[in-house]
């Protein structure tokens, strides 16, 4: 029931996933008024779709604090994180609320053992391809240990997501250099580098620039900077796109060229639409979740359901709970830093 559009898009978005994955099964959570009758454009997405009834839904304006109020146990939102905690569904998929989506979910499904904090991992486009950049706004600051562990989380997340064997992982920092950064980012990076992390090959501190460049695979941030990064990315590729769109209409000799090179135009647009790779992945549950775009359309909300089921075929959680406890040995044999 949330994001800008709710059933409308969830609905047809659903069906389009069902062509992808026709073995999948959908509980459709929300008022079931306004879920039925779409459902009834989709005959193969009614059979294989189940309503879960609720006329609660969690605003889009709503604080944290007031969705856990007004809405546990009875919202939309909290029923669909309900229905993953009690095995009635492998992920939970929303485009609502995203600080009542994580408040809600720490809160049902808590966090897996030695996970203090969960993260919103994100795929974004480089040009290299792509890489995993988190956390991107679950929660604000971040230890040392948090930020080692979103490392281990991002490369699991990018073993799967990319099949790579040993993803490169970057620290995001004001610079390179060993000595830059605050105490937190200076202290994670010393551990991953003394630390024998088999799952990942940690490469250093990274600068904002290089999100784009692709330089590692993985990009580790606290969420503070993390959602910063991203709603600038966002803000500059809409930007480029209206520069381009006035551009190209300002003489009959430029819309010429549009139309000649229109092939080229949608590809750089498929490329920086924040959300035709939607679907943030939060991590550190006992249970997947994934975040779609609030503006997402059918297409691209059908995007983030690809996420989760690629997430869920993968059994991510259980990779990640087993490469927080290898890390946790490697760590425990590392020598204790002198106090300075």
């Amino acid at each position: 029931m949330g994001g800008d559009h709710g059933p409308s898009v969830v609905v047809p978005g659903a069906a389009i996933a069902l062509d992808r994955h026709p073995e999948s099964k959908f509980v459709l959570v929300g008022d079931e008024a306004a879920i039925s009758p779409l459902l009834d454009h989709h005959p193969e997405l009614k059979v294989a779709a189940s309503i879960i009834h609720t006329d609660v839904a969690v605003r889009m304006d709503d604080k944290p604090s007031q969705a856990l109020r007004h809405g546990r146990r009875k919202s939309s939102m909290w029923l669909a994180l309900d229905a993953v905690r009690h095995g009635q569904a492998d992920v939970a998929i929303s485009a609502g609320n995203t600080g009542a989506l994580m408040a809600m979910a720490k809160f049902c499904l808590k966090t897996m053992p030695g996970i203090d904090r969960p993260a919103i991992a994100g795929i974004w486009p480089n040009l290299r391809g792509e890489s995993v950049v988190l956390d991107l706004g679950a929660s604000i600051g971040a230890d040392a240990k948090n930020l080692v562990d979103m490392a281990v989380m991002g490369a699991t997340m990018a073993r799967i997501v990319f099949d790579l064997e040993r993803p490169t992982v970057g620290l995001l920092n004001v610079g390179v250099e060993e000595i830059k950064g605050i105490e937190e980012v200076r202290e994670a990076g010393r551990i991953l580098r003394e630390t024998d992390l088999q799952e990942l090959d940690y490469r250093g501190f990274v600068e904002g620039d290089d999100i784009g460049k692709g330089t590692v695979d993985v990009i580790v941030t606290e969420g503070f900077t993390g959602n910063i990064a991203l709603k600038t990315a966002e803000g500059t590729a809409r930007q480029i796109g209206e520069y381009l769109r006035a551009a190209l209409n300002r003489t009959w000799r430029a819309r010429i060229g549009y139309l000649l090179a229109r092939d080229a135009f949608n590809v750089i647009r498929e490329k920086v639409d924040p959300k035709k790779v939607n679907g943030g992945v939060f991590l550190g549950l006992n249970g997947v979740v994934v975040k779609s775009h609030g503006g997402a359309d059918a297409e691209s909300f059908a995007s983030a359901i690809d996420t989760g089921y690629d997430i869920v075929r993968h059994e991510l959680t259980a990779k990640i709970a087993s490469s927080i406890a290898r890390e946790r040995r490697a760590e425990s044999s590392l020598p204790m830093q002198a106090a300075s």
